[in-house]
């Protein structure tokens, strides 16, 4: 029989977003529960590989949670961030991983399950009520979806959306008119199986070829950039090397709705996406040098070492909420640099996170030319900020529940910039003092006061976090607060 919990607050999940909701409700005091399908915490930033985090570079914009990881990965590793140019900040995913587990087990009101996955969503009426996994019956106040492809979202009957919409849905600038090639191709952006090289100095262990090759695909991979800008891309300290790599590389896209058919469908997907990475390193090994093979021990079991706990997925099922995000509203405004901040139909300001990355999507093979969201600041290349609505976390009708990760109401075009680490890690945030701030006040999600949620955020005593991008006010200054208010 499984074992049955009684919680306030349960979240679902230990990626990025799952993993920060947690530490969020539970810092304020919640009686919190996580439940997460792998042995490490955060997602993206550790399970998952990525290893080198994209947007919110820029100091203003590092705040809350992501802040507080940034400073602790500062201290933790060794050798320093400094490392790749595809990101400012470059660490070993263990090392991150073991920074969330540390933040996790220091708060003795948060529950953490390992090795759990949603089986069934418990409802009263239009009310979600806990989650029952293979061991667990988890009832709670407010549950929180953090998983990784918005696995409750079916399981309780919410509506939701999955790949393309067209330009009539939303009025898009870059979506497309008329379904074609590339909707039905690559219904979502492609995941990617993040795997890790060692510079072994002599010959390495020789890669050997998977069941299912895929070399051909590789050709041409670094030819613009030369094989040691090509590796430095994702480097790490102690001659590691991350490959995430776009450009006839490692990103996946082989029918992609497998994702959400059934678990033996996604699983067959995994394995091709994993023999695609073997396939992709084993040809670094054998047209670029000998020198480079697998890392060893970089991520736990069930891994073979070198390669993440599972995909990178750059999209999700996405909730149907209270409001959904499309691409105007994470593009600059006509002669600025910076997005219209989200309002509500009295004219409040609805912000409950930033981001800056630009609209980033995967197709193999495919150039798809969106509308710019860059800008120069300081020198370099960054992405024009925008910042996103408490709304686009809520579903419209369902009471007891919350999305926390790639799963939130958005479009699939904006989708390519609000899927970023830093900023899931905001919402995650969010989604979590949301939570706790429905527990403490007896309310639902979309009884909550916006304002009450931001304020919370902005003072929280731990990690304050921006709600409103102020690119020329670091969180140091002493009047960063009210700024933000």
């Amino acid at each position: 029989m499984p074992e049955t919990i009684t919680t306030q607050v349960l979240i679902v999940g230990g990626g990025t977003g799952g993993t920060c909701a947690a530490l969020q409700a539970a810092r304020r005091g919640i009686q919190t529960t996580l439940v997460s399908e792998f042995s490490w915490l955060g997602g993206m930033l550790t399970s998952a590989g990525v290893a080198v985090p994209d947007g919110n570079e820029l100091i203003a914009l590092q705040t809350g949670l992501w802040g507080q990881y940034i400073q602790t990965l500062r201290q933790k590793q060794p050798g320093g961030l400094d490392r790749s140019w595809v990101s400012l900040f470059s660490y070993h995913p263990r090392i991150g991983a073991e920074i969330f587990a540390h933040w996790v087990q220091a708060l003795p009101n948060l529950q953490w399950i390992t090795g759990q996955v949603p089986l069934a969503v418990q409802k009263t009426q239009n009310r979600i009520t806990g989650v029952r996994f293979p061991d667990y019956e988890i009832t709670a106040q407010i549950t929180l979806d953090g998983t990784e492809l918005g696995d409750l979202l079916p399981l309780a009957d919410i509506p939701y959306r999955w790949g393309w919409e067209l330009q009539q849905e939303f009025n898009e600038p870059s979506a497309p008119q008329a379904w074609n090639d590339l909707t039905q191709r690559y219904p979502v952006q492609s995941p990617t199986w993040v795997v890790l090289l060692q510079d072994y100095q002599d010959n390495a262990p020789k890669i050997p070829c998977p069941p299912k090759d895929s070399s051909e695909q590789f050709h041409g991979a670094w030819d613009n950039y030369g094989g040691e800008s090509f590796l430095n891309y994702g480097r790490l300290t102690d001659h590691l090397y991350m490959l995430n790599w776009p450009i006839h590389g490692n990103d996946y896209a082989e029918n992609l709705n497998r994702l959400v058919e059934s678990e033996t469908a996604k699983q067959e997907y995994y394995q091709e996406a994993q023999w695609h990475s073997q396939s992709f390193a084993r040809y670094i090994q054998t047209h670029l040098s000998p020198r480079y093979g697998l890392a060893a021990d970089a991520f736990p079991a069930p891994s073979q070492g070198a390669f993440a706990l599972h995909p990178y997925f750059r999209e999700s099922r996405r909730l149907q909420g209270q409001i959904t995000v499309t691409e105007k509203m994470i593009l600059p405004q006509s002669g600025g640099r910076v997005a219209a901040l989200p309002t509500d139909t009295q004219g409040q300001v609805t912000a409950i996170a930033v981001g800056n990355y630009a609209n980033d999507h995967h197709y193999p093979g495919v150039d798809f030319h969106l509308q710019p969201k860059s800008m120069r600041w300081g020198g370099r290349w960054t992405g024009t900020p925008f910042a996103l609505p408490i709304s686009a976390l809520i579903p419209d009708t369902v009471a007891g529940f919350l999305v926390c990760e790639k799963n939130i109401s958005v479009s699939h075009l904006a989708n390519g910039a609000t899927r970023l680490q830093p900023i899931v890690m905001s919402l995650g945030q969010a989604a979590g003092m949301m939570a706790a701030l429905c527990v403490e006040l007896g309310c639902q999600p979309q009884e909550l006061a916006v304002r009450q949620v931001q304020e919370a955020l902005i003072t929280d005593p731990l990690a304050p976090m921006a709600v409103i991008p102020l690119l020329n006010l670091p969180p140091s200054h002493p009047d960063w607060q009210e700024w933000q208010r």
